[in-house]
């Protein structure tokens, strides 16, 4: 079971990344500063227990497995309807 103060960052660029990479993730002092930061560059914060504890497991640097691709697609989908932006898919 995970301490009730964990974060895990992730990032995503559409025409970079095959999926979304682990890119920070820490206890305690370590989860308040990743929040903080998030906080100090408007990144939007989405608290999912169940997410968080299975993106702990993922080594940083490391995309997120198939597996979670629709529950971390909710997370994005989240954090751009907060900033009234789209996702849109490159042209084939």
């Amino acid at each position: 079971m995970l301490p009730p103060n964990f974060a895990v960052a992730l990032k995503y660029e559409l025409e970079k990344d095959n999926a979304p990479i682990v890119t920070a993730k820490g206890v305690r002092l370590t989860a308040d500063q990743i929040v903080k930061i998030a906080e100090e560059h408007n990144i939007p914060l989405y608290k999912d227990p169940e997410l968080v504890k299975m993106l702990s497991t993922i080594p940083l640097g490391d995309e997120i497995p198939e597996n979670l691709y629709v529950a971390v697609a909710e997370v994005i989908a989240f954090a751009y309807s907060l900033s009234n932006k789209t996702l849109e898919s490159p042209a084939l």
